[in-house]
């Protein structure tokens, strides 16, 4: 199915500087709140700029109600709507969409249904702020300038 209503957030706070510093995170929603949907039948992806000190909605996906059918054709338009995120937060994801998922780079993050997005932002930024764990670390330091690498290859404790 379609995006049905994609509405995109003007904000004027939001520059360049930012974006390049932020990553792209979706949740799966259907009251912008918290993570209460399934990936696959998802009504709604909530997608927020996360930087390490502040948080910016850019966009909601709206996809009407969907069935937890198994039919992947469904899933097309949610792909699209998510190739350029880092992760996605969901309450369930199946084994498929996972695969895909990590096809487009896009880590699939299974959590407790009804888990405030807050709550979920501000851990990522504290996961940032600390120089990330796993799939954060190595995404932090892809994004990491040539002259950053080997500052955060010191952090790391390399020693020849």
């Amino acid at each position: 199915m379609p995006i049905q209503r994609r509405l995109q957030v003007v904000d004027a706070a939001i520059d360049e500087v930012f974006m390049d510093q932020a990553f792209k995170v979706a949740f799966a929603t259907s009251d912008v709140k918290s993570v209460n949907q399934h990936f696959g039948s998802a009504e709604c992806f909530a997608l927020f700029a996360v930087g390490a000190r502040e948080a910016k909605l850019l966009e909601v996906c709206q996809f009407g109600a969907l069935a937890k059918d198994g039919d992947e054709g469904k899933l097309t338009a949610k792909f699209d709507a998510l190739r350029d995120c880092l992760a996605v937060y969901s309450a369930a994801v199946g084994p498929s969409a996972i695969a895909q998922l990590k096809t487009l780079g896009v880590h699939p993050m299974k959590v407790e249904a009804g888990v405030d997005i807050g709550c979920l932002i501000e851990g990522l930024q504290r996961d940032m702020a600390e120089g990330g764990v796993g799939w954060l670390r190595q995404a932090m330091q892809q994004r990491a300038k040539p002259e950053d690498r080997f500052a955060l290859m010191e952090a790391e404790g390399w020693v020849e």
